[in-house]
This record gives structure tokens, sequence and C-alpha cells, in this order.
């Protein structure tokens, strides 16, 4: 059914909840707000302004003060503090030797993102990484899936499909007129996918392969 298949990466390809639990905690810290990590897994799927802004009421200068501090401890140590779901390899693999083709659309920073799965070793199954730009001109999830497929060709929307684990991947898909497998093993809930018109919910990383 689907040839381009588009993979968020924070809970989707990786648990990255402690790097960026970490950061947010301590950019939360230097804008004078005490906050336990626990607390702060919303942060993890949508852009940093949209939550900075969501969550504690931001203004513009302090939403650009907050990610400032964040992303200068996430690029040198939170970025690291990230592991890869067990499977999404072989995963991934056996995507590519279908003969489909595979993107990562996320609303990390692509500079970040690019280094993550290089880590991983992930990097030899994507065709595409489309990541938010540190200046912001693109971040939020429809703009990078948009990207992702400019970077294709701009393929037949109906053969592409947004495997990612939150609303805002959902709707980021809908926006974009693309498909989307919501994943439960992450960070969002089956409720909120289907809510925000996700097609279909993978109960397990084993079953995406069988919605393709």
């Amino acid at each position: 059914m689907y040839d381009y298949v588009l993979f968020d990466l924070d809970g989707t390809i990786s648990d990255s909840s402690e790097g960026i639990t970490k950061g947010i905690q301590i950019a939360l810290k230097h804008m004078g707000i005490e906050e336990d990590r626990s607390e702060l897994r919303k942060f993890i799927g949508p852009p940093l302004k949209y939550s900075f802004t969501t969550f504690y009421g931001f203004d513009e200068e302090k939403c650009a003060e907050a990610v400032k501090v964040y992303r200068a401890y996430y690029g040198e140590t939170g970025l690291f503090e990230n592991k890869p779901y067990e499977g999404i390899d072989k995963l991934l693999k056996r995507i590519k030797d279908s003969g489909r083709k595979i993107a990562v659309a996320t609303s990390k920073p692509e500079k970040f993102s690019v280094e993550i799965l290089e880590k991983f070793g992930l990097t030899e199954h994507i065709d595409v990484i489309s990541g938010a730009t540190l200046d912001g001109v693109r971040g939020d999830k429809c703009e990078v899936i948009e990207e992702a497929l400019r970077r294709f060709g701009n393929p037949d929307k109906s053969r592409v499909v947004l495997v990612g684990d939150t609303r805002f991947d959902a709707e980021g898909a809908a926006k974009a007129g693309i498909d989307c497998i919501g994943v439960l093993y992450g960070f969002g809930t089956r409720e909120a996918l289907i809510n925000a018109g996700a097609r279909y919910i993978a109960d397990t990383m084993e079953s995406i392969f069988d919605y393709l």
C-alpha cells in the first residue's frame, strides 16, 4: 500500500526521555522554575516553542532563552542520553529490503537527529532525514513531513505514511495529507492518536509492517 514510510524519531525510533527531560529541567531551573523530571515527559514530541508557551506561558523572549539553555545541554550531552527501541533496526531493514523508501521526519533539530541516528548505526536504512532548523524556520510536524516529501521528489501522497507515537504526529500527517500509523510503545495514547486522526494503531513494533 505504501512506498514511502516516514518515521518520527523520539518515541518511535528511540527512547529519548532521559536527555530531553534533563535538558528541560535545566532550562526551567535557569528560568526560575523547579520541576520534577517526571512531569516533563509532555515535552517529548511537540516543538520546544509550543511546549514552553503552552505549558509555562513563556513569551517570545523567555521561549528563546529557555530553548537556548536547553540546546546548550542537549547538543553536548542530552542527545546521547538516548537509546533505540529494541527491534527498530530489524524493522527498518525489513522495510528497506521490501523496496520501500524510508525517511525520518522529526521536530527535533536535523543536526541532532543525524548525530543520533549515526550513533545508533541506523542511517544505512534511511534515505532522508528531515528535521527542524535551528533558526526556527522549519519546525512543526507538517513542515518536516513536507520537506521529506520534497526531498523524495514529491511522490503521490496516497503512497506515503507516517509512523509516530503522539497526536502531534497524527495531526501533522493529516495536515500534510498523508496517513498515519500510531504506535503505542512510545509516549502517546491510543485515544489521543485516534482523536488526532491516525488511520491505524500498532500495538507493537512488529505489527507496524502489517499496515504497510
